[in-house]
């Protein structure tokens, strides 16, 4: 049996080393934060959760066509017809717009389809809320419910096309895209904003930089969707972006945009590589 003063020793080493744990991230704040941000990326990375899915008719709708995250007419713009509107509670104020998600139906016997396949998706589009119905009886996407109103030829995908309201799992996937990211810059004078889109690996994107051969770096900030602002007259110069993602990956594209670009054009960069989980 061990002695008092054995066991004493070893819980004054155990608060010495804890101790000198808590003062060194004390000291070195972003590294904690770091941390715990790539600890909560990767536990809520490929995990099944439940939700529940619509689907708009048509493919003139603004879950193919515009949307929220400002992608334009998804053929042209390379995400095809797998996509979806998602509730508040995943919008993120428009940091999903570009996230892939990977959703089945489950426990309906009715209107899942055999097997419960799945399909991916691509957030394009906000579900808005719709508080004078019940969340469950036409108010899927009221916060904070997680609902997906998915295109018509991604649900069919899952579910029988006569269902209304069918539960899901979804988890969060890799997006494999075709291609370089695209930048499609607008803006005037010195306002300038670009459009970011066609983006691989996480999808998402949480931070931009740019930088004319004039400038340094320039932090640019979320208009709406996955439209970026900055106030500087970049004209007549070759634009860099510096592109971070959702989980902290960054890649930077040099010299995107010629010095003759004009506003309207859209160039592509580098692209995200493929990653292990």
């Amino acid at each position: 049996m061990d002695s008092p003063l054995c066991c004493s020793r070893l819980l004054f080493s155990f608060l010495f080393l804890f101790l000198s744990f808590l003062n060194y991230y004390h000291s070195n704040p972003q590294i904690l934060a770091a941390a715990v941000g790539v600890i909560s990326q990767e536990n809520g990375y490929g995990e099944w959760r439940s939700a529940t899915a619509t689907f708009t008719r048509g493919t003139a709708t603004a879950t193919v066509r515009g949307g929220a995250c400002g992608f334009g007419d998804l053929r042209k713009s390379g995400y095809g017809m797998n996509s979806a509107a998602v509730s508040s509670a995943l919008f993120a104020r428009g940091g999903a717009c570009g996230g892939c998600f990977e959703l089945r139906c489950v426990d309906h016997i009715l209107w899942c389809l055999n097997g419960s396949p799945s399909v991916v998706v691509t957030a394009t589009d906000f579900c808005a809320p719709n508080y004078g119905l019940p969340g469950d009886d036409g108010g899927w996407c009221n916060y904070p419910r997680e609902h997906f109103e998915m295109s018509e030829a991604a649900f069919v995908q899952i579910a029988r096309r006569k269902a209304d309201v069918v539960p899901v799992q979804y988890r969060r996937v890799q997006c494999e895209r075709i291609g370089g990211m695209r930048f499609t810059i607008t803006g005037k004078s010195f306002f300038h904003q670009v459009l970011i889109s066609n983006v691989g690996s996480d999808g998402e994107i949480a931070a931009v930089k740019v930088k004319g051969s004039r400038t340094g770096w320039i932090p640019m900030g979320r208009n709406w969707g996955q439209n970026w602002q900055c106030e500087a007259d970049l004209r007549d110069q070759p634009l860099s972006f510096e592109i971070t993602s959702s989980r902290g990956r960054t890649i930077t594209s040099y010299n995107v945009a010629p010095s003759s670009w004009q506003f309207g054009q859209t160039f592509e960069g580098k692209q995200f590589q493929q990653y292990r989980d």
